[in-house]
């Protein structure tokens, strides 16, 4: 069983020599912080949109991750395409990427299923996690993955399945969402910084006064768990669909995060 592409060529090139470009460029634009230079992390948010949207913004994520040694990673991402109760876990052995296939972390899915009973319950062809595969492959070659797609679920159920993955050893989170979408820059800013601030305090009550996230539950989920690690925010980067589009009268907003 393999997780076949099913927004290539759209969200991102089908070509590995394309998406390089792409890896490339965002290198090269990234003015290296230095106080970024010594961070590791096991746990981050990042956007899940067209790479020439979004891709910068989650690169900065991705290099900082691919430094933790981390070998092992449930992505979770927001279901766009189909209404569903619950969480599904995807259980193809491989997940296909324009640079190769990423194995299945049998660790993760097997300490999931015996403890949440977690099956495939959808077509996994959803680009909130697909998305991310192309980076993980690209910066952690050696990586595994195990995805989770949720619809209608409790962030506090969410958040039980990131305990168990951030409590095993060499295992990590990568928590996919985009911010507002579709208002004016000014009004996105003020939606977006909403969402912002509230992970950077680890408010909860904060993130639901206009915090308009479409990963809302994973963000939230995410927060629940990192305060029981004791982990700190650190926000990487934030900007809009108009930063590339030059169009401020209908942005989405994109933010990535890591906590160490």
């Amino acid at each position: 069983m393999r997780r076949e592409m099913s927004v290539v060529g759209s969200f991102y090139p089908r070509e590995a020599k394309d998406i390089l470009r792409y890896f490339n460029n965002f290198i090269a634009l990234y003015d290296e912080n230095t106080s970024l230079a010594d961070v590791k992390t096991k746990a981050v948010i990042v956007p899940h949109a067209g790479y020439v949207f979004s891709g910068y913004t989650a690169n900065i994520a991705y290099r900082i991750l691919a430094k933790s040694g981390v070998k092992n990673f449930v992505v979770i991402g927001p279901s766009h395409r189909v209404a569903f109760d619950g969480v599904s876990m995807c259980a193809s052995a491989e997940y296909l990427t324009p640079f190769g296939p990423i194995a299945k972390s049998e660790l993760i899915y097997e300490v999931l299923e015996r403890n949440f009973g977690l099956s495939e319950k959808i077509t996994h062809a959803e680009h909130s996690t697909e998305v991310q595969f192309p980076f993980i492959k690209h910066y952690m070659s050696d990586a595994k993955v195990v995805e989770l797609v949720y619809g209608k679920e409790s962030a506090s159920s969410i958040s039980k399945m990131i305990d168990l993955v951030l409590g095993l050893e060499d295992c990590g989170v990568i928590i996919s969402t985009d911010l507002s979408h579709f208002y004016n820059e000014e009004y996105a800013n003020r939606l977006d910084n909403i969402c912002i601030e509230a992970i950077q305090k680890l408010d909860l009550s904060l993130l639901h006064q206009g915090c308009e996230a479409c990963g809302i539950l994973g963000v939230e989920a995410m927060m629940m768990s990192v305060k029981k690690e004791q982990l700190e925010p650190i926000l990487l980067d934030y900007r809009t669909s108009s930063d590339a589009s030059g169009d401020e009268s209908s942005v989405v907003g994109y933010m990535s995060a890591c906590f160490v």
